[in-house]
């Protein structure tokens, strides 16, 4: 593929733009692979991508049931960060956040990364003694974090009232390097990428069972046919129990529906995000002038990307609490996205039951900020078929070994 670059943009430019070509192919799928990828959202796509760039294996098809990045990748706040409290949540997220901050030139696709700078109020002294805390254990891990007390938070946020009776702003962990991404932009890119590397991408091909022998994985039946591989990583987020049951094995998530929403534009008021997660609402604001914001999961595990309405109430309450100059602005449009969750609230890129069957899930309200480190741990797991140090902490024999990664608090969200 034609690299993109401004001078091809002024070619195209002087023929109408008559000579793009399209990103990436749409190819029929082929009989065999060497890895099939279930999935075409980022972590799909990323494991794809690395398993290309830096393993060498490039004889791969990533498997949509739906179109490219149409699930939790395209339905998300776009929020960038690394500030967690565990040595190998901090570990796999830095990672990401490493690779984020140069993937667009990687890519040769512009992502739109923002490290514009990332509040996490602390609106209690229990929130406060375990941000400080996070910032203590992010210096060990050396990651850059630091607290700052609620006079700073009001010159980095205006519009913030930090003497809320409900919730007053203590302070804030406040990760300069943290921001946001475009979403869709990532997913696009890394399809780019790899269907350049001479992968397939397959969308509309719903996977309807996955054929073992021997306790091995020997393929896959979709509704465009059998395909055979040698490895599978199934990467499908809240739909990951379902199609681990098609292998015959269970995992241990729980699927829930994720709720976000944007206001109508406005002008800029607010160049950092902020969340607030004694409430858990968080806040920034896009390119176009929207307010993107987001809440808490609805409890009742459910596969509805609709959400319900109890949730935006009792957020949109919070929010306006915190930021009155909101109160009177209409909402534009609302979206949920399926999340699967972890007892202890942190990922899972394991091997599995079947043999060369590896699995990427249970990354809750955290998936995106994560794409390019799990796609990089797990195109390491599949390749060498051993975990790495990134995904070395997150294999399912820990939930039987009761090697947890805790993050159900430390990672700062109200679940």
């Amino acid at each position: 593929m034609r690299k993109y670059s401004i001078f091809a943009v002024a070619r195209e430019a002087m023929r109408y733009h008559a000579g793009w070509e399209k990103a990436w192919r749409s190819p029929e799928p082929k009989r065999k692979y060497k890895v099939i990828v279930i999935g075409a959202g980022g972590h799909g796509l990323a494991t794809a991508y690395y398993l290309g760039k830096v393993h060498g294996i490039k004889d791969v098809a990533i498997i949509e049931k739906g179109w490219l990045g149409g699930g939790n990748t395209g339905r998300n706040t776009t929020i960038i960060r690394s500030n967690y409290l565990q040595d190998p949540s901090a570990g796999i997220f830095d990672k990401a956040l490493q690779l984020y901050e140069g993937l667009s030139q990687d890519l040769n696709y512009n992502i739109m990364f923002s490290p514009r700078g990332l509040l996490m109020l602390a609106q209690s002294e229990h929130e406060m003694r375990g941000y400080k805390r996070t910032v203590y254990a992010n210096q060990l891990q050396g990651i850059e974090t630091k607290w700052i007390g609620r006079e700073e938070v009001k010159s980095l946020v205006p519009i913030l009232n930090i003497d809320g009776p409900r919730y007053p702003v203590l302070g804030a962990l406040y990760q300069e390097r943290g921001g946001t991404a475009r979403h869709d932009a990532v997913a696009w890119g890394l399809a780019r990428a790899c269907s350049n590397m001479g992968m397939d991408i397959i969308q509309k091909c719903e996977v309807t069972g996955i054929r073992t022998e021997n306790g091995e994985v020997r393929g896959i039946d979709t509704t465009k046919g059998a395909i055979d591989c040698e490895k599978l990583s199934i990467v499908t987020a809240g739909h990951a129990g379902t199609v681990a049951n098609m292998a015959g094995f269970r995992l241990p998530l729980e699927s829930v529906a994720l709720q976000a929403w944007v206001s109508e534009p406005v002008k800029p008021c607010i160049d950092v995000v902020v969340m607030a997660n004694l409430v858990h609402c968080y806040i920034s604001q896009s390119d176009k002038g929207e307010l993107v914001l987001g809440g808490g999961i609805d409890h009742p595990n459910n596969y509805s990307q609709r959400g319900s309405w109890y949730t935006i109430e009792e957020t949109v309450r919070s929010l306006v609490e915190t930021y009155p100059i909101i109160s009177r602005l209409k909402m534009l449009r609302q979206w949920g996205g399926i999340v699967d969750i972890t007892g202890d609230h942190s990922p899972i890129l394991s091997k599995t039951p079947v043999k060369n069957i590896f699995v990427n899930c249970g990354w809750g309200t955290g998936g995106f900020k994560a794409i390019p480190g799990s796609g990089w741990a797990m195109a390491e797991l599949i390749a060498k078929g051993e975990p790495g140090p990134l995904a070395k902490g997150f294999g399912l024999d820990r939930f039987t070994e009761g090697r947890f990664v805790d993050e159900s608090v430390a990672a700062g969200v109200a679940h």
